[in-house]
């Protein structure tokens, strides 16, 4: 009982604070904006490609994990908060558990334990996400340069193939990248200057363009609609403005496109792309 004859001691008003303040934090969580399709992706962007579920299982599950842990983690230390409290034990200072080898083997263990696990996946998956074919379907160069990109579609590595065409954009015209639907593209990223990062956001995937040397990998859109994209490398003043598109279109749509750039004159590739820059690993 409080000193005013009031039986409401802080203990009794913590606990009928804290259901409102579960409540409030429930509210708040579940109001973020995130529809129920949009919660499982946990905060993740929808995948348009055939690689793209690989990146969002590796996230799903790390964040399975992390919420496993930190249940364990958050329910010891209630559990100590609730029975190990002095007013219930009347103990000062409760048993301690130091110099006890199987408890410190247990938490050196189970550390190295989901370090391990989690390094198996992520070195799996990385090594699936890198994979390229021989022969994909289309290749494109795409280069990056203070503070645009430009794209060299159907690159042949000589700028030779007449099927080839090239498209430039600028800061204030962001270029738009076209892609068949359900067809293999392999990326071949070279930079004329400094290192920047080609970054589709709805692939889920990303990649340095580094200068002097050809970085490559491959994905298959596997829906239409135009998607943002942008470079996740700080290069310059303008850097907030290196964006472009990436249009997923059909197979005759995507020839139509290159038939159209064709006939502006944009044949071939554009200078200083894979033609004379980088050496491939």
């Amino acid at each position: 009982m409080s000193p005013n004859g009031s039986d409401r001691s802080p203990r009794r008003t913590m606990r009928r604070k804290l259901p409102q303040a579960l409540a409030l934090g429930l509210v708040i969580a579940t109001a973020t904006g995130c529809s129920s399709q949009d919660l499982p992706r946990l905060g993740l962007p929808s995948p348009v490609t055939k690689e793209g579920p690989i990146v969002l299982q590796m996230w799903q599950g790390s964040w399975i994990a992390a919420l496993v842990v930190g249940v364990l983690v958050w329910g010891l230390i209630l559990w100590s908060v609730v029975f190990h409290r002095r007013s219930r034990t009347k103990v000062e200072v409760p048993p301690q558990t130091r110099y006890n080898v199987p408890i410190e083997a247990l938490y050196t263990a189970v550390p190295i334990i989901i370090v391990s696990v989690l390094f198996y996946f992520t070195a799996r998956d990385e090594s699936r996400l890198l994979e390229t074919s021989k022969k994909p379907d289309h290749v494109i160069n795409v280069v990056g340069f203070q503070w645009s990109w430009a794209f060299n579609y159907e690159n042949d590595e000589h700028g030779k193939n007449t099927a080839g065409a090239y498209e430039v954009g600028s800061p204030a015209q962001p270029p738009t990248l076209y892609l068949p639907k359900g067809e293999s593209v392999l990326f071949k990223l070279t930079s004329r200057d400094v290192i920047h990062d080609f970054w589709t956001v709805n692939f889920l995937m990303k990649m340095d363009v580094v200068p002097g040397l050809v970085n490559q990998f491959q994905v298959t859109p596997t829906a239409y609609g135009t998607f943002r994209g942008k470079c996740a490398e700080l290069c310059g003043v303008d850097h907030s403005r290196m964006l472009f598109n990436v249009k997923v279109v059909s197979p005759a749509d995507y020839q139509k496109h290159l038939q159209e750039l064709r006939a502006k004159g944009q044949t071939g590739a554009v200078p200083s792309g894979i033609i004379t820059t980088g050496s491939e690993k």
